[in-house]
C-alpha cells in the first residue's frame, strides 16, 4: 500500500469516527420542547407603529450612480433600507442578519448590484452600538453574506477601488469600550474571500475612514484615531491619531505631519476633489491646534485655512463638492458649507429640516440636489439647501423608554428618544387608515427618557430629558411646568444621569420618586420635593481613573466629553406591595434599599456572578441598568447589570428573593452575545418574566430557568430597550432603539401556559 492510499484510509476513518461522534452526542442531547421553542410561539406577532414624525438617525447614504432613483439608506440602529423610487417607499434589507446597527455602506460603481455594508455605528457617543463586521450583497440588497473582520465591532469606511472591483479596502474603527478586535485599515484582492491588515497602528487605534484618490487608485489615506469611552469617561485624541497615505495600493505606508498640529490630535475627517486630486482636506480635532486645513499636493504639505472644527465624538465628516474645488461640506449639528477652499463657512440651511446631520450626497450632475441624513431622518433638497422634502416614512426612530396610559378607548403611548423628543400617541385609532405621523404629538424637547403617566388622570404626564430636566404635561392643554428638583442654598450640586430615573408611587397616584445622586420624593406631582437619601454612589473620582493604561490630564482631547458626571443613581422601584420598599440602583454597580420610606438604606454590592470591574485600586461592579421589584412578592426583587461599556456583552440578569440578602442568576440561558437592558414581569401569573436585549425580546415561562425569544413580527436583530404592559388589555409594549415601537395584543396564551 503506497504511503498516499494509507494517508486516505487514515483521514476517511478519522472522518467517520468524528461524523459517529456527532451523531451520537445529537441523540444524546435533549430535544427542545416544544413549549420552549419560538416557532411554536409564531402567532403571536407584534405590530410596528412606528412613529416616523421624527425618524431617526441615518449615519450614511449611497446613491446609485447608474439609477439616482435607487438610494441604500443606513439607520445607525436600524438596519439599511432600499428605495428603488427616489424616495416613495423604503424596504429594509438587513433584518434577517447579525447586526442592526450600521456604520457605513458602499456601492461598487461599476458593477452597482454590489453593496457593501460595515455594521457598527462609526461615531462614539454613549449610545452607539455595535455589530459584527463587513456584508457583501451581490444581488442589490437582496441578500448579504458575512465577509469577516467580526470583531471590528465598529466600520468606519469602505472604499472600492474602481478598477477593479475585487479590491476593497476598509476602516476598522475597533471595539469603542476595549482594547483589540479587528482595528486598522483592511484589504481584499479577491471580493472579500481573504482580508490582509495592510495598516495597524496600536491595540487602542483605529481607521475612522479610508479614502481613494479618485483618478490613481493606487494612492490612498487613511485617518487613525486613538479613543476609548467608558461608563465613567470618554477621551477622543491621542498621540496616535493621525493621517497615512500609501501610493502604492497599501503596501507601504507614510504619516503625514508636515503644516498639521503636532499636539495629541483627535478624530480627523479627510475629503478629496473629485475635481483635482491634487487638493486634499482635512477636518482636525486637537486640544488647541483644531481646524480645517489643506493641501494642495496630495498631502505632502498642509496649511491650516481655519480654526473650524466640529465633534469627533459624533461628526468630524467632510465633502468635497463634485464640481467646485474651493466648495466643502461640513456635517455638524448645523451642516455646513465653504466656498473659499476652508477659510470660512456659512449655515448650509436648515429650513423646516431637523439638525445633528452626519451623512450628504451631493448629485455630480446637478449640485443643487442634495440628499442628507441626520438625527431626525432624510432629507432631499433641490435648490441647494433653500428648501428640504422631508421622508417621513422611514420609522427608525431610537426610543430608550416606554410607559402606557389608560385612555379610552384605547390607550396611549409615551417614549423618550435619542434626540427627538419625548413622544406620545395612540395604541390604535379608529381611522381606517390606521396611526399616521399626525397621531403623535411632542411632550417635552431634547433627549427623552423616561415619561410616567398618572393612571387615574391620563392628561398627566412626566417628562423628562437628559441630565435630569424634567416637567408636568398637561395633555388637554399642552401646558408644561418645569418641577426638576434644585439644590438648597449650600447644598452641593445634584449629578443626574443622562437618563435619569422617575417613578410614581403604587400606593399614592399623587407621589413620584426621582433620582439624582439623591433620591427626591414629591407628595403633590412635583410642586415640591424632598430629599430622602444621601449620596447613594461610591463616590469615585473618575478623573483617577485610566483609559487606554493611563489617567488622562483634564486637558486632553474631549476629555469626559458626553459623559454623566459620574456617581448617580440610574434606577429605581417601588415595592406594589409595601411604599416603605425603595430600591435604588447606580452607575457604578450599587443597589441600595430602603424598607422605611428613605430613613435608612442598606448598601448591596459584590453580588456573586456579577462581574467585578477593578481598575487603579478602584472596585465596583457594572451599571445598574433596572430595578425591578415583584408585584407578587415583596421580597422578590429583579436587577439588570449592563457591562457593555467595558467591552463584556453578556447578560447579567439577576432575581432575590429575600430583599437583596441573596441571589441568582435567571440570565444564564439567554444568548451569551446581548447585554439585557429591562426586565418586566406578568401581572398575572408570577413565572412569566420578560427581558430586552440587545439583539431582541425574551420570555421565560418558568422564573428564568429558561428563555424562549419572541420573534414574530420583529427584525431578527432589533435592541429593546424597555418594556410596558398593559394590564387591562394584556398588551407587551416595546421600545425599539432603532425601529419605534412594537404593540402585541392580547399574550393571554403566555399568561396561561402550565
Amino acid at each position: 500500500m503506497n504511503q498516499l492510499k494509507f494517508l486516505s484510509i487514515l483521514v476517511l476513518g478519522f472522518n467517520l469516527t468524528v461524523f459517529a461522534q456527532k451523531k451520537e452526542a445529537e441523540k444524546k442531547a435533549p430535544e427542545k420542547a416544544e413549549h420552549l421553542k419560538s416557532s411554536t410561539y409564531s402567532a403571536l406577532s407584534f405590530r410596528n407603529i412606528g412613529p416616523a414624525v421624527t425618524s431617526g438617525r441615518v449615519a450614511d447614504i449611497a446613491v446609485n450612480p447608474k439609477n439616482k432613483s435607487e438610494w441604500y439608506i443606513v439607520a445607525a440602529s436600524g438596519g439599511v433600507f432600499k428605495t428603488k423610487n427616489a424616495g416613495i417607499t423604503f424596504e429594509p434589507i438587513f433584518d434577517g442578519y447579525g447586526a442592526y446597527s450600521i456604520g457605513c455602506i458602499s456601492i461598487d460603481k461599476n458593477e452597482t448590484n454590489i453593496v457593501w455594508v460595515g455594521t457598527g455605528e462609526n461615531n462614539n457617543q454613549r449610545s452607539v452600538a455595535y455589530g459584527d463586521g463587513v456584508y457583501k450583497s451581490e444581488d442589490g440588497g437582496k441578500s448579504f453574506k458575512n465577509m469577516g473582520l467580526t470583531k471590528s465591532e465598529h466600520i468606519g469606511s469602505i472604499a472600492i477601488d474602481p478598477s477593479n472591483s475585487d479590491i476593497v479596502y476598509v476602516a476598522a474603527y475597533g471595539p469603542l469600550w476595549n482594547a483589540g478586535g479587528d482595528r486598522g485599515i483592511y484589504k481584499t484582492s479577491d471580493g472579500g474571500k481573504t482580508w490582509t491588515q495592510v495598516l495597524k497602528v496600536s491595540d487602542n487605534t483605529g481607521f475612522n475612514e479610508v479614502h481613494l484618490d479618485p483618478f490613481h487608485s493606487n494612492i490612498l489615506y487613511a485617518c487613525a484615531h486613538q479613543r476609548r469611552r467608558h461608563e465613567w469617561s470618554y477621551v477622543s485624541g491621542g498621540p496616535e491619531s493621525a493621517i497615512y497615505k500609501s501610493t502604492d495600493s497599501g503596501i507601504t505606508w507614510k504619516k503625514l505631519t508636515n503644516g498639521l498640529p503636532a499636539e495629541d490630535l483627535g478624530r480627523i475627517g479627510l475629503a478629496v476633489s473629485p475635481v483635482n486630486s491634487e487638493i486634499v482636506y482635512a477636518i482636525v480635532e486637537a486640544r488647541n491646534e483644531k481646524g480645517l486645513y489643506k493641501s494642495t499636493d496630495r498631502g505632502a504639505s498642509w496649511t491650516k485655512q481655519s480654526g473650524y472644527s466640529t465633534d469627533g465624538n459624533y461628526y468630524q465628516e467632510i465633502v468635497a463638492d463634485p464640481k467646485n474645488e474651493d466648495k466643502l461640506y461640513s456635517l455638524a449639528t448645523w451642516a455646513q458649507v465653504s466656498f473659499d477652499g476652508g477659510k470660512s463657512f456659512k449655515g448650509l440651511g436648515e429650513k423646516s429640516k431637523h439638525v445633528d446631520n452626519h451623512a450628504l450626497w451631493v448629485d455630480p450632475s446637478n449640485t443643487q440636489h442634495l440628499i442628507i441624513g441626520c438625527d431626525g431622518g432624510l432629507y432631499e433638497s433641490f435648490d441647494a439647501a433653500q428648501n428640504w422634502n422631508f421622508k417621513a416614512n422611514l420609522p427608525i426612530t431610537q426610543f430608550y423608554r416606554v410607559c402606557v396610559d389608560n385612555t379610552k378607548p384605547f390607550y396611549y403611548i409615551y417614549g423618550g428618544t435619542q434626540d427627538n423628543n419625548t413622544l406620545g400617541g395612540p395604541s390604535r385609532t379608529k381611522s381606517a387608515t390606521g396611526i399616521t405621523n399626525a397621531d403623535w404629538f411632542v411632550t417635552v424637547g431634547g433627549d427623552g427618557f423616561q415619561s410616567r403617566v398618572d393612571p387615574k388622570e391620563p392628561d398627566i404626564v412626566y417628562s423628562q430629558w437628559q441630565y435630569g430636566g424634567l416637567i408636568r404635561f398637561d395633555r388637554k392643554t399642552g401646558e408644561q411646568t418645569d418641577i426638576k428638583p434644585l439644590e438648597k442654598e449650600g447644598e452641593a450640586a445634584y449629578r443626574f444621569n443622562w437618563d435619569a430615573p422617575l417613578i410614581i408611587s403604587h400606593a399614592d397616584t399623587k407621589r413620584i420618586y426621582f433620582a439624582a445622586n439623591k433620591v427626591f420624593r414629591s407628595d403633590n406631582r412635583g410642586n415640591s420635593w424632598t430629599v430622602i437619601s444621601p449620596d447613594l454612589s461610591r463616590g469615585i473620582d473618575r478623573n483617577k481613573l485610566p483609559l487606554m493604561d493611563k489617567v488622562w490630564s483634564v486637558d486632553a482631547v474631549a476629555k469626559n466629553q458626553s459623559t454623566s458626571i459620574f456617581g448617580n443613581i440610574t434606577a429605581l422601584s417601588e415595592s406594589p406591595k409595601n411604599e416603605k420598599v425603595i430600591y435604588a440602583g447606580t452607575d457604578d454597580g450599587l443597589i441600595q434599599v430602603t424598607t422605611d420610606g428613605g430613613a435608612n438604606w442598606t448598601k448591596i454590592d459584590n453580588i456573586a456572578g456579577v462581574p467585578s470591574i477593578q481598575i487603579a485600586g478602584t472596585k465596583m461592579q457594572p451599571i445598574v441598568n433596572t430595578l425591578l421589584a415583584s408585584q407578587h412578592n415583596e421580597s422578590r426583587v429583579f436587577v439588570v447589570f449592563n457591562n457593555h461599556r467595558q467591552g463584556d456583552f453578556k447578560p447579567y440578569l439577576m432575581r432575590s428573593n429575600d430583599g437583596g440578602k441573596s441571589w441568582v442568576n435567571i440570565g444564564a440561558t439567554l444568548p451569551e452575545r446581548g447585554s439585557v437592558y429591562s426586565v418586566a414581569e406578568d401581572h398575572k401569573n408570577p413565572d412569566l418574566i420578560f427581558c430586552g436585549t440587545e439583539f431582541g425580546f425574551y420570555f421565560s415561562p418558568d422564573a428564568g430557568s429558561n428563555w424562549v425569544e419572541l420573534t414574530s413580527g420583529l427584525p431578527e436583530s432589533v435592541c429593546i430597550k424597555d418594556i410596558a404592559i398593559h394590564a387591562e388589555e394584556n398588551d407587551l409594549i416595546l421600545a425599539s432603539f432603532g425601529r419605534g415601537f412594537f404593540v402585541l395584543d392580547d399574550y393571554t396564551l403566555l399568561q396561561n401556559f402550565k
